[in-house]
């Protein structure tokens, strides 16, 4: 057997560039490149494995690393999971900073490969600069942390073991049913130990996502339930945009006529004009949707993991006789809610049963014009609010308005975390598919500037906008410097409305005053942050990393700076003043939290009796 001598992570970077992937015929590199920040842990491992030998693999330079596994998330998104990028950090607190992000990719089925630095296997330093020592359990390091945000966790200890550990992580994470965070940790004296790999370890390998086909007594017991059903409704979930399945889903609905709801995964699946488009579901839902939901004896789910707020904490369901019927890759996720499961690709899932009910002339009991009517009532509700004027200044919902009609429809809009999603989710227009971009599986302050560049990496032919609150802004924007050291242009919306405004609303719902949710000063005569709102000149500090920055205080200046942004060059910022609480809420949905059930305030108490009486009233498993 002809063999190489190769250090570890040599070795690990050659079998990464030989990793390619098929589907549906089309074939393509599975690992683009690799992010890394370097630290003693990996600068002189796979640092210098990446500076000598990284074949065609590309390095880019994270600022932060939880920001550069965002990118690297966002990346792998957007390429509908059939690429990805590896991120390398050094040992201790640069690798525990990707633990937030690992769990980003975790719960929206992901994937991203990590590969942080680790203690000396051979112990001989031991203890290292950044090491953790536990006494009760020495094999325990920083990188055990990822093992309960990982879909796969490896530790290589010996050069050889990496043969068997990456390939398993490449299993996973061709996965479409398990990916995830992958963790291959290396400790930093195994990254350059040396051993004789066998070349074939090396030979281009082609992994095949072949789609997995509706089994047929799945199908049959599907369509055996929606024949006893008239009031359908079906959920698109991201499933629906990974599987490529928009037109799939189009043709389903449109042979019997049911309305399609969104989650915020799955956004886009249809355009928002589409006769059949309910809109958003749920917490964040249009009221078309949400009173669907209320009636429909059946929910067609299609690649949602049904998250609370999709099922508004499973209270968006009232029929007394619901039932659900799931198609969904993963069976974890298909026979969810009790439902009917069809472990299956969303495209073959659809497929399969619109044929199965095509044979029965299953049809459904709307009257004419229900839908449609519902349609229409939300329409003139969406222009209301893009249209909305506020005595104080620009009104959050008015300048999503002026943004939605000014920019490009093959644009991309990027988003995660505030009031901004729910307001994206109900009143955002999408025309074409995957041009919305929300990470709200985990919801993830900090995601949106780098998961903007992320998303500029995989489509760089098309404009992509972060969509970012000022208290997100703060949290990270550090990878609006690697989009000017990359020269891929992003375009951030920063929407200022003078802190965590979002969590503010809902801690005031439920019977709070308002406390430490908003950027004031400090004061004396409260010894609280009561005093006047902070100023803070987010466009000046855009200038002074290199970025173009615009203000805007009024729709009109919006539209203005946004048509200037467009022939901008590089990274642009156009600073949002919005007056806070100017966003949606409501729309007959309900969100289930913890509320005290005791304290001094009578609101609270009684904020605690409401939200008891609506989660007795929920009764769908």
């Amino acid at each position: 057997m002809s063999t190489i001598r190769l250090t570890m992570a040599q070795a690990l970077l050659r079998f990464l560039d030989n990793q390619y992937l098929s589907v549906d015929g089309n074939e393509q590199k599975f690992v683009e490149g690799v992010f890394g920040i370097f630290g003693h842990g990996n600068v002189t491992g796979i640092g210098e494995a990446l500076e000598r030998s990284a074949g065609s693999l590309i390095y880019r330079q994270g600022k932060n690393e939880q920001g550069m596994v965002h990118s690297a998330i966002a990346f792998a998104k957007q390429r509908n999971r059939q690429q990805i990028y590896a991120c390398t950090s050094s040992i201790g607190p640069g690798a525990l900073n990707m633990v937030t992000a690992a769990a980003t990719a975790t719960v929206n089925r992901i994937p991203v490969l990590l590969l942080p630095g680790d203690n000396f296997a051979s112990r001989q330093p031991d203890p290292v600069l950044q090491q953790l020592e536990s006494i009760q359990d020495y094999t325990i390091s920083a990188t055990d942390a990822f093992k309960t945000v990982s879909k796969y966790w490896d530790r290589i200890v010996r050069p050889e073991q990496l043969m068997t550990a990456a390939v398993q992580a490449i299993r996973v994470l061709t996965d479409p049913a398990e990916t995830g965070a992958v963790t291959l940790a290396l400790p930093q004296d195994v990254q350059a130990e040396a051993y004789d790999y066998p070349l074939a370890f090396f030979d281009k390998k082609v992994h095949y996502i072949d789609r997995r086909p509706a089994a047929e007594g799945a199908v049959k017991r599907a369509a055996e339930l929606l024949r006893g059903k008239r009031k359908p409704l079906i959920i698109a979930g991201g499933g629906v945009l990974y599987a490529s399945a928009s037109q799939e889903l189009a043709a389903f609905a449109e042979a019997f006529g049911i309305p399609v709801a969104e989650t915020q995964a799955g956004k886009s699946a249809l355009p928002w004009n589409h006769p059949l488009q309910v809109g958003a579901i749920g917490v964040t839902g249009s009221l078309a949707a949400n009173r669907l939901a209320q009636g429909a004896d059946v929910i067609i789910g299609v690649g949602t993991r049904y998250s609370d707020f999709t099922t508004a904490s499973k209270s968006a369901f009232a029929h007394p006789d619901v039932q659900f019927v799931n198609i969904n890759i993963s069976g974890f996720d298909s026979v969810k809610l009790n439902g009917v499961g069809i472990t299956a690709d969303a495209r073959e899932g659809l497929i399969a049963l619109q044929e199965a009910l095509t044979t029965s002339d299953y049809s459904t009991a709307y009257v004419s014009g229900e839908i449609d009517g519902l349609r229409q009532q939300w329409t003139a509700e969406v222009d209301r609010l893009y249209a909305a004027q506020h005595e104080a200044g620009l009104a959050q919902t008015r300048a999503l308005g002026v943004i939605n009609a000014e920019i490009d429809p093959s644009s991309v809009i990027v988003c995660a975390a505030g009031s901004l999603p729910g307001d994206l989710h109900r009143l955002w227009r999408p025309t074409e598919p995957k041009t919305y971009h929300m990470e709200y599986g985990f919801s993830c302050m900090g995601y949106e500037i780098a998961g903007a560049f992320g998303a500029a990496l995989a489509e760089p032919e098309r404009d992509v906008y972060a969509m970012v609150g000022d208290g997100s802004y703060l949290m990270m924007h550090s990878e609006m410097v690697t989009s000017l050291q990359e020269g891929r242009k992003i375009t951030v919306l920063l929407f200022d409305n003078h802190g965590f405004q979002c969590i503010h609303n809902l801690q005031r719902s439920q019977g709070s005053d308002g406390f430490g949710n908003e950027f004031r000063y400090r004061t004396e005569a409260t010894g609280g942050l009561t005093g006047a709102y902070m100023p803070i000149d987010f466009a000046a500090h855009a200038r002074s990393l290199g970025a173009k920055a615009y203000k805007a205080n009024t729709a009109e200046e919006l539209q203005i700076a946004l048509q200037q942004a467009k022939q901008e060059s590089v990274t642009t910022l156009i600073e949002i003043a919005v007056v806070p609480g100017t966003n949606t809420d409501g729309y007959e949905s309900w969100w289930n939290v913890g509320v005290p059930e005791v304290s001094v305030s009578s609101k609270v108490v009684q904020a605690h009796e409401n939200m008891k009486a609506r989660i007795q009233a929920v009764t769908i498993i």
